[in-house]
């Protein structure tokens, strides 16, 4: 024993390149949708797309799978970007009114986007206040060589690009009044410039616009005021028509003007017409209009709803002759742009798509088809359209199964088209993979959404909703089928946006999927757990309903927390894809901690803060119920609404606890108990390897031990060494683990037997910590194949001779013991006095970069401090070790998962995942090498109309070469011309 104590591990050079070979770490790509954004910027030439956010980020997006992103140095918002058109360059102005550059360079045979300058607005002598220099708009001339600024003083500077050189030929205020009539100055400033437009046929003229509705054109050669317009609305935005021979004005009451610009008059008072489209009552500001021609005068503008009644609403409308709709998004409008012809030459913009950017989404409108319908965007769709409860990937998803997924997706949605052959998309998706990852994200709404995680965007497959298995207080569909046909507004709502759920007792909390059978197991956070099985027809049925109650009339147990979500009654209709067949309610209805499925067995099995459950959902009947409460589980016996939990008690404990850590390191053995006669294990932590470190023993009365953390089943010994069969396993907040031994009948006695359940084992771990993953691995150390690997020769059958062992896996160390007898074997402590815990961990397999036969399993583990360990598997010894995630990140550490190829996706924001690869070999990086396809929406836009969505891409590190062709489209080589 003292030899081991003061063992070091000395480091062998071959098994550290094995090492190499197998693990690395990197962070490669952020999916959904970006937080906060705050900026839109369109390049037609390159047919690029640039999102600012408030966190300071720029991300750029081409076709599906090309994407990059640059990160200011200070954490300011992104007020503005624009591109210089076709030279795969970018402005921003921040909120800390500093202007960057950024271009797209290439580095190591990959595109970056890289700030090359940076720029701050002196202040003007003589001016003490620095707002009189805040940028309020920026204007980047189309020759891209001159920037101009307009400020909040009133004036108008210029820079020199690309070096974003002040040039001395400031406008400032003083200077455009000398131009206007005296009636109009009335002693006033002119305000803040609101809008600065260049002329669609003279480069040498630009438009400027005030806030007090003095609108300037102005010559940059002659510096000289060509015409004047003068309104009398609080200006917000103005844009030419395609000829220059009129503007629209839009402004702060709601309306619109249409001005015309002639030579032989140089003052003009009155505009062409001007309209209140949502008068004659007060409305709000028209923030920003668009005019486009298309055989007809075609306008577009967000805001401008009557105050007291819609003021609320985020609207954009879109209004042609006499057709007009009022688009009612959920989350503010940040800004739009619009597809169309941008050669001077042509007599129309022709617009063909519309691009809004939203708060909480992207909406895409097709301009070109009859009542202006939404289409699928390639990317960006809304990971958060309602909140997430939790999230699940599923590795090397069957081709079956993922024809029908998409196929009930497409019936959900029959504008979205996934099929390879119809698309021009040059990138095509490499044949050699016959296994693609699903990743599913579960919804405070109770819905299910699936989706292609095999590239970088996460692309929406299938939602799947079980609102309508229950009564609810509110029906889905009342505040849309309310609006009749003369509503006035025409509002019609738009996106997938959802922030409000009717009922939160429908969150999704735990899911469970069978791969190669096509079952289902959701459960929520009212005690529901539902049963469903994947279905290519439509059906109209009765759910089966099921109650478990876990605490077995337990006495004097009061459930002061939510009630259970009452089913429907009669039969209710299902549409393709996952339908429910049974429906499972635990008593009392706390939320669902754990859940698991075994479909060859036809079992599934769940736990509550309450206990744990098992249920045949063939034969619909109960096969176990469990409490494993405490008795002084208060908390969980009144309920999660319950005010019992006395701040007096909470304060007693955290003293204990304090106590508890400060006492010296003398041994406090607790025994590990089974059912069957089990030697005591004693351990001594005083002769821990110097790598490990000490645990902190637990109180037995600790709130919530009855919490069931883990489940799981597995094919072993339990009973006995010689006869290996069905088993499950359950783990608790206490560091209580039950093994139960199953007997289940074969297939063809499925209907005529029923499921018993043994319990074989009963291990209290010493150190009481929760217990959070419990995992069988066969004798040859390798964990258990899935159901249905085996029986259809899609994995090695598990070693049956050698002994197994169960890995158990606490918040504070990790053990393997021996079966059937669970003595221990190995163990690795890794929590310490300074609160490391263990949170999330996953059996993952690894295979080397240098060899594609060698792989090795290894456990992957997540702690609170946001660092990830990986150890060897069974011998628990450590591989390496990386910083992943901040450890004040706690929602990013409570929502991370784990792969079965090692790698990992967490939340950075609400609506974004971070991924990283803990594999040397398994990388899924965007696509922007030298030579990808760098298109964007108008290069895909023969493919909107129908879906303007590509097929899925698998990771650019496939074994597949991607061929491209790219004659008469413009690549990343091309930009890098341009930059040269």
């Amino acid at each position: 024993m003292m030899k081991f104590r003061f063992r070091r591990q000395g480091n062998d050079p071959h098994r550290e390149k094995i090492k190499q070979d197998l693990f690395a770490f990197n962070k490669t790509v952020e999916h959904g949708f970006p937080n906060q954004p705050s900026a839109l910027a369109y390049d037609p030439k390159l047919q690029l797309m640039a999102i600012g956010t408030k966190s300071g980020a720029i991300k750029i997006y081409g076709a599906p799978g090309v994407e990059m992103t640059g990160l200011h140095k200070d954490t300011a918002a992104v007020t503005q970007i624009h591109f210089l058109y076709g030279q795969g360059r970018i402005l921003s102005l921040l909120d800390d009114n500093t202007i960057h550059l950024w271009e797209i360079v290439q580095r190591e045979n990959r595109s970056h986007l890289v700030e090359v300058h940076s720029f701050s607005l002196p202040g003007r002598p003589g001016i003490e206040s620095t707002s009189a220099t805040r940028v309020t708009v920026m204007l980047l001339k189309l020759s891209c060589d001159l920037l101009a600024l307009g400020t909040e003083g009133g004036g108008v500077h210029f820079l020199e690009l690309p070096t974003l050189t002040l040039l001395n030929k400031s406008l400032f205020q003083d200077e455009i009044m000398q131009s206007v009539p005296e009636e109009y100055k009335c002693g006033k400033s002119l305000g803040p410039v609101e809008s600065l437009q260049e002329h669609p046929q003279d480069s040498d003229k630009i438009l400027i616009g005030y806030s007090r509705c003095l609108v300037v054109l102005w010559d940059l050669n002659s510096r000289h005021v060509d015409n004047l317009f003068l309104g009398k609305q609080q200006l917000e935005s103005l844009v030419w028509e395609r000829s220059g021979n009129s503007f629209v004005s839009s402004h702060s009451d709601g309306g619109y003007m249409v001005w015309a610009v002639s030579s032989s008059n140089p003052c003009t008072h009155d505009p062409i017409s001007s309209t209140v489209p949502y008068g004659p009552f007060p409305c709000k500001a028209v923030n920003k209009i668009l005019n486009e021609i298309r055989f007809h005068f075609i306008l577009l503008f967000s805001g401008g709803m009557p105050r007291a009644s819609y003021g609320d609403r985020h609207c954009l409308t879109i209004l042609q002759d006499s057709s007009r709709v009022t688009l009612d998004f959920t989350s503010r409008v940040i800004d739009f742009f619009t597809i169309h012809c941008t050669d001077k030459d042509k007599e129309f913009d022709d617009p063909s798509a519309l691009v809004v950017l939203l708060e909480e989404e992207l909406v895409v409108i097709d301009l070109q088809m009859a009542g202006w319908p939404t289409v699928p965007a390639p990317y960006l769709a809304p990971l958060h359209s309602s909140a997430i409860t939790c999230s699940c990937h599923i590795s090397n998803v069957p081709p079956k199964l993922w024809e029908r997924v998409i196929s009930a997706g497409q019936q959900q949605c029959p504008l979205q088209n996934y099929e390879v052959g119809e698309l021009k998309d040059p990138i095509q998706k490499p044949k050699t993979s016959a296994f693609f990852p699903h990743a599913l994200c579960c919804h405070e709404d109770g819905t299910v959404r699936f989706w292609d995680a095999s590239g970088v965007s996460l692309k929406p497959l299938y939602k799947l909703s079980t609102a309508n298995i229950f009564q609810t207080d509110c029906d889905h569909n009342d505040s849309l089928t309310q609006a009749g046909e003369e509503e006035w507004p025409p509002f019609r709502k738009v996106g997938c946006f959802d922030p409000y759920s009717d009922d939160p007792r429908l969150a999704i909390q735990k899911i469970s999927v069978c791969k190669y059978s096509g079952k289902l197991v959701v459960a929520g956070t009212a005690g529901q757990v539902i049963v469903l099985v994947l279905s290519d027809e439509k059906s109209d049925h009765m759910i089966d309903v099921a109650t478990v109650d876990l605490l077995q009339d337990r006495e004097g147990f009061t459930w002061k927390g939510h009630d259970r979500l009452p089913p429907r009654s009669g039969s209710v209709v299902f549409a393709p894809g996952f339908q429910p067949v049974v429906l499972v309610q635990c008593m009392p209805p706390a939320a669902v901690t754990a859940v698991t499925l075994h479909a060859e067995w036809n079992l599934i099995a769940f736990g509550t803060s309450h206990g744990f459950g098992l249920f045949d959902y063939h034969r619909r009947s109960p096969v176990l119920a469990r409490c494993t409460l405490h008795p002084n589980d208060s908390l969980a016996m009144e309920g999660p609404l319950s005010r019992v939990k006395s701040l007096k008690k909470s304060l007693r404990q955290s003293f204990r606890r304090i106590r508890k850590s400060r006492v010296s390191g003398k041994k406090r053995a607790f025994p590990l108990r089974s059912s069957s006669c089990l030697p005591q294990v004693q351990e001594h932590d005083a002769e821990v390897a110097p790598v490990q470190r000490r645990i902190e023993p637990r109180s037995a009365d600790d709130s919530l031990s009855g919490v069931v953390r883990c489940l799981c089943f597995a094919d072993t010994f339990l009973r006995d060494g010689t006869h290996h069969g069905p088993t499950m396993w359950a783990g608790t907040n206490s560091g209580s683990v039950y093994a139960y031994a199953l007997d289940v009948p074969s297939q063809e006695k499925f209907s005529e037997q029923s499921v018993e359940a043994l319990l074989g084992k009963e291990i209290q771990l010493m150190h009481r910590a929760p217990v959070v993953s419990i995992a069988v691995l066969d004798g040859r150390g390798n964990p258990l194949p899935e159901p249905y690997e085996v029986s259809r020769d899609l994995a090695k059958a598990p070693d049956m001779q050698g002994s197994h062992s169960v890995l158990i896996v606490s918040e504070e160390q990790f053990k393997v013991f021996t079966l059937p007898k669970v003595s221990a074997k190995t163990k690795f402590k890794l929590t310490a006095h300074e609160g490391c815990r263990v949170r999330k961990v996953a059996l993952s397999n690894f295979t080397s970069v240098s060899s594609e036969d060698y792989s090795e399993n290894a456990l992957v583990c997540l702690t609170n401090l946001g660092d990830i360990h990986v150890f060897s598997v069974p011998a628990l010894r450590p591989q390496t070790r990386y910083d992943c995630i901040r450890k004040e990140d706690i929602s990013g550490i409570a929502s991370c998962v784990f792969t079965k190829t090692g790698q990992g996706l967490y939340l950075i924001s609400p609506s974004e995942y971070e991924r990283f690869s803990l594999s040397a070999r398994v990388i899924t990086e965007p696509l922007y090498q030298t030579g990808y396809y760098v298109v964007i929406l108008s290069g895909l836009l023969d493919e909107m109309r129908s879906a303007l969505s590509s097929p899925v891409l698998d990771s650019p590190n496939s074994s597949a070469d991607v061929t491209l062709d790219t004659t008469g489209e413009l690549t990343v080589e091309d930009v890098k011309d341009f930059l040269t």
